[in-house]
């Protein structure tokens, strides 16, 4: 009963996409402007990447699936007692729809290390973003925040 419930918490928790977390992930005009940039630029190749863009990239079935999907891929990390652990995932939708760049920093190194395998085994083609009539390669980021109840 307490993994059922442990496992209950970190999929309920793992992706708090409501309106009130929305307005903490502001849009960036600019890749400087991403959180964590002075790291991300010596793990990820960011010259020609996009953060805005007239299309922006999209899960077949919505990210609702997405969610799901990557909820289901992860490794369950074990927390300690009321330890709560803030990782934010980069990712790369590459031109061709596939992602192939994934870097996650947060404060434990196993839940980052999780995060990012995690998001290799949803290995499903993107919708890639465009800009005018072209495709470019996007840099999506998300928090991915979970809480041991």
């Amino acid at each position: 009963m307490k993994k059922a419930l442990f496992l209950f918490g970190i999929i309920c928790s793992i992706f708090c996409f409501s309106q009130k977390n929305q307005a903490k992930n502001p849009v960036y005009t600019h890749i400087s402007e991403i959180p964590n940039y002075a790291v991300l630029k010596t793990r990820l190749k960011l010259d020609d990447v996009a953060v805005k863009a007239d299309q922006a990239p999209e899960f077949p079935g919505g990210m609702a699936l997405f969610k799901r999907l990557f909820t289901e891929k992860m490794d369950n990390v074990e927390l300690k007692n009321n330890q709560k652990l803030d990782t934010r995932i980069y990712f790369i939708v590459e031109k061709d729809g596939y992602i192939r760049n994934v870097v996650a920093l947060g404060s434990d190194k196993k839940h980052t290390e999780a995060a990012e395998l995690g998001l290799k085994r949803v290995f499903i083609r993107w919708k890639p973003a465009m800009i005018g009539d072209k495709k470019v390669r996007y840099l999506y980021t998300f928090p991915l925040t979970t809480k041991k109840y």
